[in-house]
């Protein structure tokens, strides 16, 4: 189970801007840390660091796969479906909640940011902070180096192309690309037929 007490899990799942409470949060989050930093230590295969991550996160599904290193806030603020794959270096910035359905994959090198800072100088200066979720539906592929920012949604079946900033939500079934991230086209009756440029799909997949 986790650790973190839910007053601090209010403060930063609220919605609202809030100030950085460093006697209420930092211990809890350095317990976190600590977690992490076990599981990365561990060899990939080793029982004990699934037995890390089922504790270190809010949910994790059956047959997941987290490659190491992972890097995140909180952990506890993530949500993850049966049968996700993510591949190394995943950054969640989970001070707000992210949730990742079925059978998503997340390539290598993959930031997902919940939280902003306000543009005003003085509430910056103060360590104010605000997080809005991330939601990510299922089936979902997540290509290498790809940014997704606060309060964004990403529909069931999307493909998100490598290196694209997501700053909006991105529709399900969709194929979409670019800084900022924009839908290329739909989903369609080609993609039936052939899995990447002009290579077919053999026929007894």
């Amino acid at each position: 189970m986790m650790t973190v007490p839910q007053q601090v899990l209010d403060v930063l799942h609220s919605g609202d801007v809030y100030l950085w409470d460093g006697e209420l949060m930092d211990v809890a989050q350095q317990e976190q840390r600590d977690i992490l930093r076990r599981t990365n230590e561990l060899p990939a295969v080793d029982p004990e660091r699934e037995r890390l991550l089922r504790t270190y996160f809010a949910e994790m599904g059956e047959n997941t796969w987290v490659e190491p290193p992972l890097h995140a806030n909180w952990g506890c603020s993530t949500h993850l479906g049966n049968q996700v794959y993510a591949n190394f270096n995943l950054t969640l910035v989970d001070d707000g909640e992210i949730f990742i359905g079925d059978h998503t994959m997340i390539g290598p090198n993959v930031t997902l940011v919940t939280t902003g800072h306000p543009i005003r100088p003085d509430l910056r200066e103060r360590l104010a902070q605000f997080s809005e979720p991330i939601h990510i539906g299922r089936n979902v592929w997540i290509g290498a180096n790809v940014t997704v920012l606060p309060g964004v949604t990403i529909g069931d079946n999307a493909v998100i192309g490598a290196c694209s900033l997501v700053t909006k939500d991105i529709p399900a079934n969709s194929v979409a690309v670019g800084s900022p991230c924009r839908v290329m086209r739909e989903i369609n009756e080609h993609d039936n037929e052939y899995y990447w440029r002009d290579r077919r799909i053999p026929v007894d997949l």
